[in-house]
């Protein structure tokens, strides 16, 4: 299967999906945005910037605007005054959480060894 993989995007590397996600959704924003999303339903833009620690209002309308070209959300705009909003996952967009909740997982999982890792890659090269 590795080997497989390999191959495809060694064939073709300015067409590798692959590549070609983990480019677009492989920052932790998208990743963060999914989430939310996954977890809170349809949210407008202040509420998902409330909920994502960190990220500015012009990194998170970046954001929002490259998942929706890549057809992972929705974005639906009332005709009202103020102007309101939504952010929704489509289809495609949620069957991205899956694949994201297995990398959560093993990140968790795995963290305290990749730590340890580099707190001995850090002494090693310190020497």
């Amino acid at each position: 299967m590795k080997k497989e993989i390999s191959r495809k995007c060694e064939n073709d590397r300015d067409n590798c999906p692959v590549k070609d996600v983990l480019n677009r959704v492989g920052d932790k924003w998208s990743m963060l945005t999914v989430i939310m999303l996954s977890d809170h339903g349809t949210l407008r833009f202040n509420e998902l910037h409330q909920l994502i620690d960190g990220i500015s209002q012009k990194m998170l309308t970046v954001t929002l605007k490259m998942l929706e070209a890549d057809g992972l959300l929705t974005r639906k705009m009332y005709a009202q005054i103020p102007p309101k909003v939504e952010y929704a996952l489509t289809p495609l967009g949620e069957s991205l959480v899956t694949p994201l909740m297995h990398l959560y997982d093993w990140a968790n999982t795995n963290m305290p060894e990749i730590k340890a890792s580099r707190e001995r890659y850090e002494k090693a090269v310190a020497v």
